[in-house]
């Protein structure tokens, strides 16, 4: 983005700098131009008044803010009229234009006045009874050079606000810069803080089972016959077990597989599920409750939503001291397939509610805490959300809403 960004401001300024600049190398051609044609326009009025006197005379009255001064040269190199009136009569100063006299071509140029002024000179051919006149019109160019003047005002204010903004870009650039690199100088720090956390709670799970192990086994080691060995070793087996589930929730937490996704009806996912608890839930006196809406496609891992399910109701099972009840549903709610698994046990007090979905956090005494937040990594994989909803001695509700692939609604 910031590479788009730059090669855009970079561009933009080009296309500015390109642009001022070649309105600049326009403005002096198109105040000669208007010099010119102003030349033109003051070249035909005093011809005509030459004409109508050919005295010269009525020369002296003319005027016009635009003019330095003006004069008439005959052939011979001599001021016919000037409006400096004592220069009348003498020899020009300079070179005869004899191509304006022979041809009746005008000329034009740009000369230094002896005040330091730059004025128009152009000369033309005024054409009287019996004789050609050259007319040497100087002009002052103060208000046709406004065009180059406005020009220039206009390169550079745009240059100083280019150069203003690229030192405001760049000054926003490093002070993003600089915050990106301390919000990531925090997000490291906390990351070290969390693996701190994570490995002090590892450690203290399986330090646990590990204690337990060592003393069962240095207990059969020192008394190899004895008859409650049989216990110990149960035991042995169950804490390893244990150690056995908390590497599998690890390894699912971390592992994902979004490449193994495939259709499949979430009905029949459910119904997996319920099927597999059922025995379970038999030995406990909890009855399952199943209300499901057929056909819902979706588009899952089977294996970890399976996992999902699994420890939702799992977790209902075990929230229920006595017998009880679990109704498990599945709808369509919009774009989402929805399963609510709704238990009437002991529910979860307000304290708790907020951190259930962190890693290692459990309420359980033999609890890995990886399960429900293994849930929520699994669902939101899924692009779906996962919520829950319980009252102390009341029961719990948990909601998984997840993408619909295909739906048909068949009751």
């Amino acid at each position: 983005m910031r590479k788009v960004l730059l090669f855009g401001g970079v561009l933009l300024s080009a296309v500015l700098i390109w642009f001022t600049a070649s309105n600049y190398q326009s403005a002096r051609p198109i105040a000669e131009e208007n010099l010119r044609g102003l030349a033109l326009s003051l070249t035909s009025a005093i011809e005509n008044i030459a004409i109508h006197d050919p005295t010269l005379q009525n020369l002296g009255t003319f005027k016009s803010q635009d003019i330095a001064f003006f004069a008439l040269i005959d052939r011979k190199g001599l001021y016919r009229f000037h409006t400096n009136s004592d220069l009348i009569g003498t020899p020009i100063q300079g070179v005869l234009p004899l191509p304006t006299l022979q041809d009746g071509t005008t000329s034009y140029e740009r000369i230094n006045l002896r005040t330091g002024e730059i004025a128009f000179e152009f000369n033309a051919p005024i054409y009287l009874s019996g004789e050609t006149l050259v007319l040497r019109l100087t002009l002052h160019t103060y208000r046709a050079d406004t065009v180059i003047r406005r020009a220039e005002l206009n390169m550079i204010v745009l240059l100083c606000l280019l150069a203003a903004g690229w030192v405001l870009a760049l000054a926003l650039y490093r002070f993003t810069w600089r915050e990106e690199q301390r919000k990531l100088e925090m997000a490291h720090r906390e990351s070290l803080a969390q693996l701190g956390e994570v490995g002090a709670m590892l450690a203290h799970e399986i330090r646990n089972p590990l204690s337990g192990i060592k003393g069962y086994a240095q207990v059969i080691e020192k008394k190899p016959q004895d008859e409650r060995n049989s216990g110990f070793a149960h035991r042995i087996v169950s804490e390893t077990l244990r150690l056995e589930t908390l590497v599998s929730d690890l390894l699912s937490y971390a592992k994902s597989d979004r490449e193994s996704m495939l259709t499949l009806n979430l009905s029949a996912v459910v119904s997996h599920v319920v099927a597999l608890l059922q025995p379970e839930a038999e030995q406990l006196n909890i009855k399952f409750i199943c209300e499901f809406t057929e056909n819902i496609l979706i588009y899952s891992n089977q294996d970890r939503l399976s996992q999902v399910l699994l420890n939702v109701v799992k977790n209902a099972i075990q929230s229920i001291s006595e017998s009880g009840s679990i109704k498990i549903t599945s709808s369509v709610d919009g774009k989402y397939a929805l399963v609510k698994v709704s238990d009437t046990g002991q529910g979860i007090s307000m304290e708790d509610l907020p951190r259930i979905f962190e890693p290692f956090y459990t309420t359980k005494a033999r609890g890995t805490g990886l399960g429900l937040a293994l849930c929520k990594k699994i669902v939101e994989e899924h692009g779906g959300k996962i919520t829950v909803q319980s009252s102390v001695g009341e029961g719990t509700t948990v909601s998984i809403s997840i993408p619909i692939r295909q739906s048909r609604s068949k009751k």
